[in-house]
């Protein structure tokens, strides 16, 4: 079995390689790197000197964290003070869902939309996008498959983007080890390190 570090110096290899090798599609440069949720702030580590290091070749890092593009998209989204008080009177899940709402759908300011504007002005040869702070999206937020897609079908990432993944892996990706056995899978088409 792999080290976290051995696993960041294969995802760095392929970072590295002309042209990448991170993508799946060329259509949709996008890969996972998956890791237990446990060892989070080794990868912020690994992910901050891996930034360093791909600087260093020349190519420009864009590290966005998930859990500010959640807090903006849920204060452009309507009253918050809303939102608290709908968790008051009804309870977590029902204040989860109407989140869940703000973050995906278009009438609001929803996280795609937040992302397909930061990757305007991105050159697929120079820059590369880390998208990190993914756990700020549990339980049930957001799936990280619905973003994905959402994404690719807008076309917005023409750049390579790295997720990374807190999660396990058997035979499917569990973000969070939170997959329940009834629960339905999402569809990632993407490369995924970190299966081991």
């Amino acid at each position: 079995m792999l080290s976290l570090r051995e696993q960041v110096e294969l995802l760095e290899i392929d970072l590295k390689a002309d042209p990448v090798r991170i993508a799946a599609y060329s259509d949709f440069p996008f890969a996972i790197f998956r890791y237990a949720p446990g060892d989070e702030w080794e990868m912020r580590r690994e992910m901050r000197l891996l930034s360093v290091r791909l600087n260093q070749e020349g190519k420009r890092v864009h590290s966005w964290s998930m859990a500010e593009l959640l807090w903006q998209s849920l204060e452009g989204a309507d009253d918050f003070a809303a939102l608290v008080e709908l968790e008051k009177e009804r309870g977590f899940r029902a204040a989860e869902a109407q989140a869940s709402t703000y973050l995906t759908d278009d009438d609001f300011l929803p996280i795609h939309a937040l992302l397909a504007k930061r990757y305007e002005g991105l050159h697929p040869a120079s820059d590369v996008v880390f998208l990190w702070r993914l756990g700020a999206l549990a339980p049930n937020l957001l799936r990280v498959s619905g973003l994905l897609e959402r994404l690719h079908s807008m076309r917005a990432p023409v750049v390579p983007t790295v997720v990374f993944y807190p999660g396990s892996w058997q035979h499917t990706l569990s973000f969070m080890n939170l997959r329940q056995p009834d629960e339905p899978l999402g569809s990632y088409r993407v490369k995924v390190y970190g299966r081991e």
